[in-house]
Formats: structure tokens, sequence, C-alpha cells
């Protein structure tokens, strides 16, 4: 836990330097005064001034800040009865709009290019993922372990079970994890299917309904795992059952096995010991095993079924910066789309998430993946930041007083009236800002607290 919770402080605050660094170069390039910028927050434990800037390294290594000159007028309450915005020779304020503009849109826009080259390097590095084959499973016929309503997209389109789905809208399908990628993005929307079923292609139509609880599209499908054991945990119930890693399990309590979804549905009654077939070395052999159960009756049993691995690489460096450009920018379209579903009835509990849970997502991928190997862990950890980084780009664009896109408009709105806004106007539109963002973090802050009460 405690790494968990150190490597998401270190990670957010990648992001938040990033950012901040944007804003520190453009404002050296703009004629705006640096006064102070600082790796890190809190008391500074190293400090040298170097061309009118005071350079620091703080207390607490998370994020860190660029303080520009004059800098204290966007506060709250600074001279709000004084005639006009006071400005010094270098100072915020005694510069062009348009050089305030690319001031703070600096910040932004370092965000977006930290993805694309964080993304770039990726591609050109080159990852790994563990998913299974494009055959999948209806859920509505294992609703009781699956989580199945009746009636999903898939049954109204006419998919079944064992079904290949070849393309999703002309783009190739060839793992499960396609499906997923491809389906998140369509909710609501109708989606033409291309799929293999007894050696015939099909073309069906499917409108993904919007899963309230994530804001993506789903249609009511599970990957089609087979039943073909990998792994076996130390001290299992499979382990004392003497299941090994290759056996395929073709029966459970007298009931045919051919996919994982099988194996669990068998299991609903939840016995306290059953009988099952295996299949190793072309021999059948009868095991029996003794479960454990979860608080929630899911069992336990210390298996994990054969996966396939994927080994994703651009084929040229040009390549890997075309991959990380689309990618990026395919992720800033979900972005985007992801505020408007906000106003579509989603669970703003499991969907929001406040400045807790971020740190915490962040420090459980990369503890998931340093489990993995320090390279699997630094890829994982950095792809999750570049998507985080591009959702700082996107909220900071955003028209709110207090941050940099509400600063943009207002600027705007100067360089539109030629003539520089009062600063009773001014304090009026960054109070409303600051008490927007500081709602939104109370709310996403006790909405966090409340998410780990009821999922953890």
């Amino acid at each position: 836990m405690l790494f968990t919770i150190v490597a998401g402080l270190i990670g957010l605050g990648i992001v938040i330097f990033v950012h901040e660094t944007g804003h520190f170069l453009a404002a050296k390039a703009m004629g705006i005064e640096v006064e102070a910028f600082s790796l890190g927050w809190g008391n500074p434990l190293v400090r040298f001034s170097f061309r009118g800037t005071e350079y620091r390294i703080s207390s607490l290594p998370i994020g860190g800040y660029c303080k520009l000159k004059g800098e204290q007028n966007l506060q709250p309450g600074e001279s709000p009865d004084s005639a006009r915005i006071t400005t010094e020779e270098g100072s915020l304020f005694s510069v062009a709009p348009w050089r305030r503009i690319i001031t703070f849109l600096a910040g932004p826009v370092s965000n977006l290019l930290f993805s694309v080259l964080i993304l770039s390097l990726i591609w050109g590095i080159g990852y790994s993922i563990q998913t299974f084959g494009n055959r999948i499973i209806l859920v509505s016929e294992y609703g009781s372990v699956a989580s199945g309503d009746s009636r999903y997209p898939a049954d109204i389109a006419g998919l079944e079970t064992g079904d290949r789905i070849l393309s999703i809208d002309g783009e190739k399908v060839s793992y499960y994890r396609d499906i997923q990628e491809l389906i998140s993005i369509r909710a609501d929307k109708t989606t033409d299917l291309s799929v293999e079923r007894n050696g015939e292609v099909l073309n069906l139509s499917i409108t993904p309904m919007l899963n309230p609880q994530t804001g993506g599209g789903i249609i009511g499908v599970s990957p089609w795992i087979e039943a073909v054991v990998e792994e076996v945990s130390p001290g299992s119930p499979a382990s004392a059952a003497g299941i090994r890693p290759g056996d395929r399990i073709v029966a459970v309590q007298g009931h045919p096995v051919s996919n994982h979804l099988d194996f669990l549905q068998a299991l609903q009654g939840h016995p306290l010991r059953f009988g099952l077939t295996v299949e190793r070395n072309g021999e059948r052999l009868e095991l029996r095993m003794v479960p454990d159960y979860d608080e929630n009756g899911n069992p336990l049993l210390g298996i994990s079924y054969k996966s396939i691995t994927s080994k994703q690489q651009a084929s040229s460096v040009i390549d890997a910066f075309s991959r990380g450009i689309g990618e990026s920018f395919s992720i800033l379209g979900l972005s985007i789309r992801s505020f408007a579903l906000l106003f579509k009835g989603i669970d703003l509990q499991q969907a929001v998430s406040g400045p807790i849970r971020i740190t915490y997502m962040v420090g459980q991928v990369a503890s998931s993946g340093f489990s993995d190997g320090i390279m699997t862990g630094l890829i994982s950890l950095f792809r999750f930041l570049s998507f985080l980084s591009i959702a700082l780009f996107v909220m900071n664009l955003l028209p709110i007083p207090a941050l940099d896109g509400g600063l943009i408009v207002i600027t705007l709105f100067e360089m539109i009236r030629r003539k520089r806004i009062s600063p009773k106007v001014f304090n009026r539109y960054q109070v409303f800002g600051f008490i927007f963002i500081m709602t939104l973090l109370v709310f996403t802050t006790f909405n966090d607290i409340f998410y780990f009460f009821t999922n953890h």
C-alpha cells in the first residue's frame, strides 16, 4: 500500500510539473519575469538564483509551481476597488494580451506534447499486452456469473456465443482488447460488425449501450477463454487438488466445460467439495477440489487461464511518432466526449475521480506493472500518465475562472474590447472560479472517500 501511495504521488507530480514547466518556458519567452520556479511543494530545501529567477527544490517532491511576477492580481481579493490592475515592467499584466494567452496556453499544451512524446517512445520501444482472442460469449447466457441482463445489444443484434468478431466499423479486430477499445467509444452509436460463425462471415448492425459506471459503451459480451490452466497459485485449492499448468478442465460436477464461464456456472451452488475432470497429456483425470469463497460468494480457486501475449511495436521512428500522435488525439477525443457523458445519467460516484482516487489509481497501475518487471512497470506507469496528462489538458482549457481556459477567455475579451477589464469585475470572475473549483474539489474528495469505503 505504501508503494502504491508513493508511486501515485510521484506519478501525479510528474504530470503537474510538466504543466508548470510549460508555463515557465512560455513566460520566459514572452518577457514575463518568473520570480520562482520550484520542483515540489513546501519549504525550499535548496534554492539558488539565476537570471532573475529563484530555482527551488522543495520538501514535498510532488509536482511544482511557477510563480510569475504580478500573478497576485489573479487571486481573489487583490485590490478589487482600485481603478485598474497595477502593472510593473516584466509583470504578467504588463505584456500584450496575446503574450499572456500564450503563457496560459503553454501549460495545457505541454501536457499534450508530453503525452505525444511518451506514447511515441512506448511505441518505439514496444510493449506487450495480455489479452484473449476475438471469440465471444454472450453474458446474458451466464447472468448469474457475469452480471448479465436479460437482453443486451449483442442479443438484439443477433450475436451468438462462439462467434468471432472480425471487424468493427471496418477496423480489424484480432483480440478481445480490440473489441473493448472500439466498442467503448461507440456508446449509443449504430455500429457495423463483421462476424464469423461456423465458417461463414455475417454482417450485423449493433448499437452499444452506455455503461453508467464507466461512461463507455458495452454490448454484453465476454471473451471466450479456454479452460486451460496457465498458472496455479501455491497453497491454493487448485494446487491441493493436484491441478497443474497446462491442464484443460473438461467437466465440473458432471457438467461439460467449454470455457471459463462454464466452470463458474457449475459452481453457483457454492459446493463445499466438487469433482472435476481434467485432460493432461492426452489422458483424462478425475480430481476433487475443496474451494474457498470470498465474502461475495465468488470462488477462490487459485488458477489463471492461458492468455495471448501480443507484442505491439512501431516499425520505424516515423511510425512511432505517427502512432503516438494518433493515440494521443484519440484519447483527447475520448476525453472531450467523456465530459458530455456527465449529463447523460452516468454514475458519478464510479465515473468521476478526485485527487485521492487518481493518486491511488496511478500507484496501483505502477505497482501492478512493476510486479511483472521494471520495464513493464515503467511502461504501464507512463502510459497511464499520458492519459492523465491529456485529461489535465482538457480540464485546464475549460472556460472556468481560475483555470487556464478561463484566463484565456477573459484575456480574449480584453483584446476584443481593446480595454483592460476592471479589477472589480476581474475579482468577481476569479472568486466565482475559486468557489467552483473548491466545490468540485470537496465533492470529488468526499466521493473518493465514499468510493473506497464501499469498494475496499
